[in-house]
């Protein structure tokens, strides 16, 4: 399960991401984003990771267009700083980190 909300201000595009992006969740929140950066393609977007616990290949996919479009990532601990320098660095291999320990190792 995928909570995420949005916020917008004008510092730009503010995104919190919670739990899993997984499986229809990443459908969704593309869809949300799609929408929204067609209104404000140039606005500032700040993606928060922070309390995201799980990423598949579809997140990472939606993750990877989000960078594309200028999106700017928030995270924590060293995982999430390895998924971090990934899209940051622009590594073509796969950026997809399981985070179990955050949920006490269940997924």
């Amino acid at each position: 399960m995928l909570r995420f909300s949005y916020c917008r201000s004008d510092d730009g595009d503010q995104w919190r991401l919670s739990g899993q992006l997984a499986g229809p969740w990443v459908d969704e929140l593309g869809m949300v984003w799609r929408r929204i950066r067609e209104h404000s393609p140039r606005a500032l977007a700040l993606i928060d990771l922070r309390d995201v616990t799980f990423i598949d290949e579809a997140g990472e996919q939606l993750l990877s267009e989000m960078k594309s479009a200028g999106a700017k990532f928030v995270g924590a601990g060293i995982e999430h700083q390895h998924l971090l320098d990934n899209l940051h660095g622009g590594d073509a291999g796969a950026i997809r980190r399981r985070l179990e320990h955050l949920e006490g190792g269940r997924r």
